[in-house]
This record gives structure tokens, C-alpha cells and sequence, in this order.
């Protein structure tokens, strides 16, 4: 699956604050979250580095989207992943043009992702 990246000198915690506000920025609002490394830790007792996904949402593009096609439904909200690397927190993005392929969506999915491009360069610039 096609990703838009990038990696920040940054702790978890400071990145994620940094995501969230250039998400804002570009209309977008997390709507879930979930600490992966935390849910592993204490299921099946497994350690790893910090590891969190948030669940991001447009409205008007995902209104759009579902008038245009119900089933897509089953990617939304966008994943927005950020994971502790050795030099700060990697943060990628699913790519929606990845994710919507088909031709009706084409031009919503590349709206919403040159919104997302514009926070992954809000990102890089903090």
C-alpha cells in the first residue's frame, strides 16, 4: 500500500501533537485513536517500540466520497500512523488515491490527497 511519509526529530508525544494541528489545518479531525503497542502489551504480552494509529476524517470528503460509493465505508476514517523510529517518529499517511482507485472517485481521492501532502510538508517544516 502506497504511503505519504515522512520522518520527524521528534518524540512520539510531540509528533503527535504536530500532526494533529497540521491535520486541523487541512479540515481534517481525528475521530479515533488506538495505541497499538499498548493493545499488543497487554493481550498478548508482546513489547515494542510506540506505535499508534489515528483515525482521520475529512467530513466533506468523506460525505462526498459516500455519495459517490457507500462501500467506502470500509477505509474510512484515514489511517494516520505514527511509530517511534531511531531518529524521532515516523508518520505515514495512507495515500486515498491507493485507496480509491476507481474513476468516479479519482478526483476526490487526489483532493484529499494533496491535503494530506500539505500536512506531511506542515510536518517536515516543524
Amino acid at each position: 500500500m502506497k504511503a505519504l511519509e515522512t520522518t520527524i526529530a521528534a518524540p512520539m508525544a510531540q509528533a503527535e501533537l504536530i500532526v494533529r494541528s497540521a491535520l486541523g489545518d487541512q479540515g481534517f479531525g481525528v475521530l479515533t485513536e488506538m495505541d497499538v503497542a499498548a493493545v499488543l502489551k497487554a493481550k498478548i504480552g508482546v513489547d515494542r517500540s510506540p506505535l499508534k494509529i489515528l483515525g482521520a476524517c475529512n467530513p466533506d470528503f468523506a460525505n462526498r466520497a459516500l455519495t459517490i460509493d457507500p462501500t467506502v465505508t470500509l477505509i474510512l476514517p484515514c489511517n494516520v500512523v505514527l511509530e517511534t523510529v531511531s531518529n524521532g517518529t515516523r508518520v505515514a499517511i495512507a495515500d486515498p488515491r491507493d485507496l480509491m482507485p476507481n474513476v468516479e472517485l479519482a478526483e476526490l481521492a487526489a483532493e484529499a490527497a494533496q491535503r494530506l501532502v500539505a500536512v506531511i510538508s506542515a510536518i517536515e517544516i516543524s
